[in-house]
């Protein structure tokens, strides 16, 4: 990082007060990746989604601490290739190389390693498959998800109204989501869809455009 980044990156946070600079700064600090994203009422019957498992790290803790049934969901080819292989021999993490979202779908995915979107038009590029987690649902029998962590590059904004709309969402005990700026409006999204899954879930932690949970409400 040079020095008028450096400075850049200060000015934001210190005297502009950027909310999402503000907001990476206090996560890191709490070390968020270490304790509130693994700190769950997880057994080994529980069922775990990792709805955009990249190269497997969140699995990994997540099995390690808990061994729940997990599935993990990663659409490009050489992610889902890695997670495929290291968890080969785990009879209890389930592998799937397409992305859920609202609906059955093949698009262009731009590349760019855990940043990969197809809301983003530039670089290399694949073709991908979405699944309508609906119906991933109903044909694989599943009738509750303990916790779903859903980090998916601005898919979230399809994939969140298709849970609330069909109201599997009652069916969902924590969801760890991390929306995303790039969107276009995506503030506004953000809080609409938080507007309605403060009707059946609680929030537990909220750190701006970072990461927040959100709690089945008893």
């Amino acid at each position: 990082m040079n020095l008028i980044h450096k400075l850049s990156k200060a000015i934001k946070i210190f005297i502009l007060r950027d909310k999402f600079l503000l907001s990476a700064r206090q996560w890191f600090k709490d070390k968020g990746d270490d304790t509130l994203r693994l700190n769950y009422n997880l057994t080994e019957e529980s069922i775990v989604f990792d709805v955009g498992g990249y190269k497997g790290g969140f699995t990994e803790k997540i099995y390690t601490r808990y061994k729940s049934n997990i599935y993990i969901f990663e659409p490009v080819n050489n992610f889902y290739n890695q997670v495929d292989s290291k968890f080969s021999n785990f009879l209890k993490i389930h592998t799937y190389n397409f992305g859920l979202s609202n609906k059955n779908q093949e698009l262009e995915i731009a590349l760019s390693e855990d940043a990969s979107s197809i809301h983003i038009k530039s670089g290399k590029t694949e073709k991908i498959k979405l699944c309508s987690i609906i119906e991933f649902l109903d044909q694989n029998n599943i009738q509750n998800i303990n916790l779903i962590k859903i980090n998916i590059e601005g898919g979230e904004f399809d994939l969140l109204p298709a849970l609330i709309d069909s109201e599997i969402i009652n069916s969902i005990d924590n969801l760890q989501i991390q929306f995303h700026t790039f969107i276009e409006n995506a503030e506004k999204k953000r809080e609409e869809i938080r507007k309605k899954l403060s009707k059946t879930h609680e929030l537990t932690y909220d750190y701006y455009f970072i990461w927040e949970n959100w709690k089945l409400k008893k």
